[in-house]
């Protein structure tokens, strides 16, 4: 008697359930993005051949062509405590919007008083302010004040989060603060030297120099 051969089923997969999970994902991806504010300079250092990377926990300064300083913070605990005070010894004052504002600023290149009219800008109108950059003087040394107070904020939160981190027996990977200096290929030496001192007239003597890796990418 002859043998019935059955068909087989060809095998499928049901693909909903990866279309939307990677619908999900990307929602979540969207939702808890942080979209980084427009600098309110461009910078465009010079090349090396340096291939290292600029560290997490820096305290920078810009230096625009027109010589021009800016200055920015990485470590937010440090930013908030250093702009705060700031604020308490030019006795200005910022409305909490203000201060969520002004820790969404990468680096910010005013003088203090215009501090408060500069964070109600928006990204357009910080583009097209006219600035002087941070007074740098010896009348009006405001780049050296926010450099002091942060390196001191800075390694402050350093040392508090190494000794937690000693109680509680956990790996400690966070990086001393380091201090650098990001200043345009066109800009003028005696620009950046004026920085320079600022650094070592608080006894700050180690500094990196951020460059334009000559592969391509932003290196120090």
């Amino acid at each position: 008697m002859p043998k019935v051969s059955l068909k087989k089923p060809s095998p499928s997969l049901d693909m909903t359930p990866m279309v939307d999970l990677a619908f999900l994902l990307v929602t979540f991806f969207m939702l808890t993005a942080s979209f980084r504010e427009a600098e309110p300079v461009v910078i465009d250092p010079p090349g090396s051949h340096s291939d290292k990377l600029l560290p997490e926990n820096y305290i920078l300064v810009n230096i625009d062509a027109l010589g021009r300083p800016f200055f920015g913070i990485s470590n937010n605990q440090a930013k908030e405590k250093t702009l705060g005070r700031m604020l308490q010894k030019y006795n200005i004052q910022l409305t909490e919007k203000q201060k969520k504002e002004f820790m969404k600023l990468s680096v910010f290149g005013v003088d203090i008083k215009q501090l408060p009219q500069y964070l109600e800008m928006s990204d357009a109108e910080r583009q097209k302010f006219k600035t002087a950059g941070i007074p740098n003087d010896s009348l009006n040394p405001q780049l050296k004040e926010w450099i002091l107070y942060a390196a001191q904020e800075a390694n402050a939160v350093y040392l508090e989060a190494k000794e937690k981190a000693k109680e509680k027996k956990q790996d400690f990977k966070m990086e001393k603060p380091r201090y650098a200096i990001k200043a345009d290929q066109k800009t003028k030496y005696i620009a950046v030297k004026k920085v320079i001192d600022t650094f070592t007239d608080i006894k700050i003597y180690r500094f990196n120099l951020i460059t334009s890796y000559e592969g391509g990418s932003k290196k120090e």
